[in-house]
């Protein structure tokens, strides 16, 4: 499986994703091919030029609209305007200049797609809809290059998934159309919902809108960089050259060793012993942990020291929940001390319906690896509401919701 990782240890932005892209060999052909495709010729050019931050070379890409240069655009980068100046382009104006334009339909969907996802979050901001959300001008015409750019170079690229590194964002002040605002700026949170965010307590912005929507468009998972054999390493270069880290996106392509569709993420797990507590204690704590946003619990037998019989507490959890989580655990439990360990793990993804029963509708889960169903199951819950109205018995209703379940690929388990 050929893949993408962008390790964005400096952040990310839209000119950083297409230098690197240009760094990993994509001919600087491609990139223009599809920005003159757009047919705005007289309103900006960009070009491309090497350069470093803080030693690291790599390839610098830069937007120049109406004679201002691409880091002016960066200070309007994403920002919604007012919407009363005849400078603005709306969202509707810029999907349908992208929809009415010459380029292949993968970086035409994209595009707006990820152009999308910024006019929803400034459009959350204002309480206005994403169709009427005006960008300023210089801004706009940054981001509509930055993003077709970098759909075309992805486009080129021909990987079949592309990963990223958990996400960090510095502190600080942005003067954006909001006003002075802390980071992370409105839209570049709001874009991010879901996906792993720290910040970290070194000075200045990041993540930009237009990098944070690429990566929530694009990048399949958020992680370490999984078990792959290496190609090739391309750097893009922010517009910065600011100390501790180079201003640089680094972004490596290869063929991953893992199994192609499983969905891969990384968790916490959280153990310790227990020898002297007792089965209601050990109730409460299990509901305390769920409670609290554990991914899992559960107690598994063992004989400790001394020839006392015990259990060994497991909780599963995600990175931002684990230290509260083994709070709870040495709270709670006779504990004096916990094992935690961060560890991979790949799981199918997850679709639920409603299937019609004689007794009522059922919900059901859907596993899927890639686009293949490989498992379904009813839901529990579900099948003891619909029992408990129809009154009858769960296995009835369980084994109605069966009937009505969409059946597995032959050769499944």
């Amino acid at each position: 499986m050929r893949v993408l990782y962008f390790d964005c240890f400096s952040g990310i932005s839209g000119d950083m994703t297409v230098g690197a892209l240009r760094d990993l060999g994509v001919e600087e052909a491609v990139f223009h091919q599809a920005l003159e495709g757009l047919g705005l010729g007289g309103e900006f050019h960009a070009h491309f030029h090497r350069g470093s931050r803080q030693n690291i070379a790599g390839w610098k890409f830069d937007v120049h609209a109406h004679g201002h240069s691409h880091q002016e655009a960066h200070q309007h980068h994403g920002n919604e305007h007012d919407g009363h100046s005849v400078h603005g382009r709306s969202f509707r104006e810029i999907r349908e200049l992208v929809e009415k334009s010459s380029l292949s339909e993968f970086i035409k969907s994209r595009s707006v797609a990820t152009f999308l996802r910024i006019a929803v979050a400034e459009g959350k901001i204002h309480g206005r809809p994403a169709e009427e959300v005006t960008f300023h001008e210089v801004g706009a015409i940054d981001s509509i290059a930055d993003i077709v750019a970098a759909c075309a170079g992805l486009e080129a690229l021909g990987v079949d998934r592309i990963f990223a590194s958990k996400l960090v964002e510095g502190t600080g002040w942005v003067d954006c159309a909001h006003g002075r605002f802390p980071l992370p700026a409105p839209a570049t949170m709001d874009i991010l919902t879901g996906i792993p965010l720290r910040q970290i307590e070194e000075s200045g912005e990041l993540i930009t809108p237009t990098g944070a929507a690429l990566l929530a468009e694009f990048a399949n998972s958020f992680g370490p960089l999984p078990e792959m054999r290496i190609e090739k390493i391309g750097y893009g270069l922010g517009t910065r050259d600011s100390a501790p880290r180079p201003n640089v996106l680094r972004a490596v392509l290869g063929e991953c060793a893992e199994t192609p569709d499983g969905e891969m993420d990384e968790i916490t797990q959280i153990e310790t012993n227990l020898d002297d507590f007792t089965a209601e204690l050990a109730g409460a704590t299990m509901e305390r942990l769920f409670a609290a946003g554990a991914l899992d619990v559960f107690f598994t037998a063992a004989q400790m020291k001394k020839n006392r019989p015990g259990f060994v507490l497991t909780v599963l959890a995600s990175e931002e929940k684990a230290s509260e989580l083994a709070r709870i655990v040495l709270t709670e439990t006779s504990a004096f001390g916990v094992r935690m360990h961060r560890t991979r793990r790949m799981k199918l993804r997850r679709e639920f319906r409603d299937v019609e029963t004689s007794y009522g509708p059922v919900r059901i889960k859907l596993g899927f690896l890639g686009d293949e169903l490989v498992q379904a199951a009813p839901e529990y819950e579900s099948c003891r509401e619909t029992a408990k109205k129809a009154g009858v018995s769960v296995r009835d209703v369980h084994l109605a919701a069966w009937i009505g379940t969409p059946p597995k690929p032959e050769g499944s388990k």
